[in-house]
């Protein structure tokens, strides 16, 4: 990559952006609020291209992703309130200062000591008034957010001695669920005893997230591979039933059972 050919395209991507906020009309009435959910949406399309593994489709979205950041950083600047510059010095400022390992003489063995320092001097920074956990955001999505609780937790040693644990308390989850469950059935109450099995169910998801972390395993990522599975597998089945000129609801279970093999068979599933 050539730095200064970087830096004249991002300098472009600048000039753009003030002239997009004084002739065009759009973009000119939007607030920090209104892009929040497109900045959103345009993570998760990114997301999605990641797991696709589409090139050409990682690098628009990029680019669209970092557009939203130039429009953040002028509307900052128009407040008075900070600019791109003020954004790009903080983050080179605080990479520097977490990587001491990089950029000063602190000796690290390997992975594990960069995510312990990362997590202590973030904590320094916040000058011991915030919770370790604080740093997770209270609206990300609750797979992810569960994911990340646990890792933070590790960073600092609390975590299983020896992750063959997990499974006992995968094993243990289990259990209080289905008593919960059987403890609705015998009142009579559908979805099992109230609230009590949504917290057990909860607990069981917590506890099925940590044996993927520890078996580094993302199970975000694991569970939308099944989404795309599942949706493939799916069309597969309304196709050939569209094909026999029927309907999904006039079959029986059975014969989707067979559509739903043969499917599995198009993908080696």
């Amino acid at each position: 990559m050539n730095k200064e050919t970087a830096l004249e395209s991002f300098g472009r991507l600048l000039d753009i952006m003030d002239r997009l906020r004084k002739e065009c009309p759009w973009d000119r009435e939007q607030t920090m609020e209104s892009l929040r959910p497109l900045t959103i949406e345009e993570t998760y399309e990114l997301s999605e291209a990641i797991l696709e593994k589409d090139d050409f489709n990682i690098s628009k979205e990029l680019g669209d992703l970092m557009l939203h950041i130039v429009f953040y950083a002028k509307i900052g600047e128009e407040n008075g309130s900070f600019d791109i510059a003020n954004v790009m010095d903080l983050l080179c400022d605080k990479l520097v200062y977490r990587h001491p390992h990089v950029f000063s003489d602190t000796n690290v063995n390997g992975t594990g000591d960069v995510v312990k320092n990362w997590e202590q001097l973030k904590g320094l920074e916040k000058n011991g008034n915030k919770s370790l956990l604080s740093g997770v955001p209270s609206s990300m999505p609750s797979l992810v957010k569960a994911y990340r609780i646990q890792d933070k937790a590790r960073a600092v040693g609390f975590d299983w001695q020896e992750r063959s644990q997990v499974w006992e308390k995968v094993r243990e989850e289990i259990g209080e669920f289905e008593d919960e469950l059987k403890k609705g059935e015998e009142a009579g109450v559908e979805g099992g005893s109230g609230n009590r099995a949504e917290q057990e169910f909860g607990d069981l998801l917590f506890s099925l997230v940590n044996a993927a972390r520890l078996y580094k395993i993302n199970p975000d990522t694991a569970l939308e591979q099944t989404n795309k599975k599942f949706i493939s597998r799916f069309n597969y089945l309304e196709q050939k039933v569209k094909a026999k000129g029927m309907n999904l609801k006039d079959m029986t279970l059975e014969q989707m059972d067979i559509l739903w093999n043969e499917a599995k068979g198009q993908n080696n599933g």
